[in-house]
C-alpha cells in the first residue's frame, strides 16, 4: 500500500516560518490532486492547501498568502511552506490524496507560540 511520511513541524514563534515534507512511497503525483490537512485539538481534520496533477494549486481561505504548496515529482515528495505563523495554525499536519484517501501518516506537529 502507498506509504505517507510527513515530517518538518516544530515550535516556531508566531511570525515564523516551517516547511513541512511529505514524502510518498510510489509516484501518484502525476494521476492525483494532492493536499495538505490539519488537525487541531478537539477540531476535525481540514482541509488546508492542494495541489493537481497539472499543478494548479488551492488554498484555504485562512492560510491564502501565507502557505504554499508545491511538490518535485522525481522525489515523491511533496511541500508546504508555511510563513507568518498564526497561533491558529498549531496543529497536526497531514497529506494526502484530496479524494479518495489513502492510509493517513502519522502526521507532523507544529506549534506556535505567541
Amino acid at each position: 500500500q502507498v506509504q505517507l511520511v510527513e515530517s518538518g513541524g516544530g515550535l516556531v514563534q508566531a511570525g515564523g516560518s516551517l516547511r513541512l515534507s511529505c514524502v510518498v512511497s510510489e509516484n501518484i503525483f502525476r494521476f492525483n490532486t494532492m493536499g495538505w490537512y490539519r488537525q487541531a485539538p478537539g477540531k476535525q481534520r481540514e482541509l488546508v492547501a492542494t495541489i493537481t496533477s497539472g499543478g494548479s494549486t488551492s488554498y484555504a481561505d485562512s492560510v491564502k498568502g501565507r502557505f504554499t504548496i508545491s511538490r518535485d515529482n522525481a522525489k515523491n515528495t511533496m511541500y508546504l511552506q508555511m510563513n507568518n505563523l498564526k497561533p491558529d495554525d498549531a496543529a497536526v499536519y497531514y497529506c494526502n490524496r484530496a479524494r479518495t484517501f489513502l492510509v493517513w501518516g502519522q502526521g507532523t506537529q507544529v506549534t506556535v507560540s505567541s
